[in-house]
């Protein structure tokens, strides 16, 4: 049966929408912010350098944890167990592919993207121009469903960016130092972790499938706080994505040369 404004049920009205309001801007917004950042990722992906300050242990977000032999020393906390890379492939393609699929199956960043770029449908009250709908039951879009093995790595990820912001409590001499790119990146960490920890999916696993929450206080108390973090898990989706990239170009400007970091202790 054909859906949208294709429909034999749909109201017999000329437009697409009685909408008056800009149902349009949400939709452009998003479609704007997501390409900015596919654009700097798809950059970073293949510039591979420039990922690393030694001297305060700084490491990109793109590129944490390298994986590679062919990455620079003191960026491989769990060690290179995937060798060399050839040439074409730089080791934040391997690391991306886990945030990346977790964002691109998450709820929040499904329905912007299905909006932005599909118009499935472009924004509430407003027909989709497509004949058929059918879901997310065949290929491609069923993999959405891995979204949940996607979490699971994705808290993996947060770990090895919580410790290298740990890490990045480094001064010049070797001991305690505090710098701007310090500040930068437990910011960065703190809304990775208001983002992940604020997916349905984690919510679900905290709460899910409980019939009595007051014969489980302590999963109760930790779904009502996954909630409060769920509440909001749209500004977070956004910006975590924003301050990865902040962070990132950060480190890459100091590690290129471009600018000096500016430090507060030592």
């Amino acid at each position: 049966m054909s859906t949208g404004i294709f429909s034999e049920k749909r109201a017999k009205i000329p437009g697409r929408t009685l909408r008056t309001d800009r149902w349009w801007l949400p939709p452009l917004l998003n479609g704007l912010a997501l390409t900015s950042f596919l654009v700097y990722a798809t950059v970073r992906l293949f510039w591979d350098k420039s990922y690393f300050v030694a001297d305060f242990h700084y490491i990109a977000p793109f590129y944490s944890p390298c994986l590679s032999t062919d990455c620079v020393p003191g960026t491989s906390p769990l060690g290179t167990p995937v060798g060399s890379l050839p040439a074409w492939l730089s080791p934040a393609m391997i690391i991306l592919a886990l945030p990346g699929g977790f964002r691109a199956t998450c709820y929040y960043y499904r329905k912007s993207y299905y909006r932005a770029f599909w118009l499935s449908p472009p924004a509430c009250a407003v027909a989709e121009p497509h004949k058929k709908y059918t879901g997310e039951t065949r290929f491609p879009l069923i993999f959405q469903n891995a979204h949940r093995w996607f979490f699971y790595a994705a808290v993996l990820i947060g770990l090895v960016l919580t410790y290298d912001a740990v890490e990045a409590f480094h001064g010049k001499d070797g001991g305690f130092g505090v710098g701007l790119g310090t500040i930068i990146l437990w910011v960065n960490v703190v809304l990775i972790w208001a983002y992940t920890l604020g997916c349905h999916s984690c919510r679900s696993i905290t709460g899910g499938r409980l019939n009595h929450f007051s014969k489980h206080p302590i999963r109760y108390w930790i779904w009502q706080q996954v909630s409060k973090l769920n509440a909001r898990h749209g500004l977070f989706a956004f910006a975590s994505m924003y301050s990865i990239v902040i962070a990132d170009a950060y480190v890459w400007l100091v590690a290129s040369g471009t600018i000096d970091d500016l430090r507060i202790f030592n």
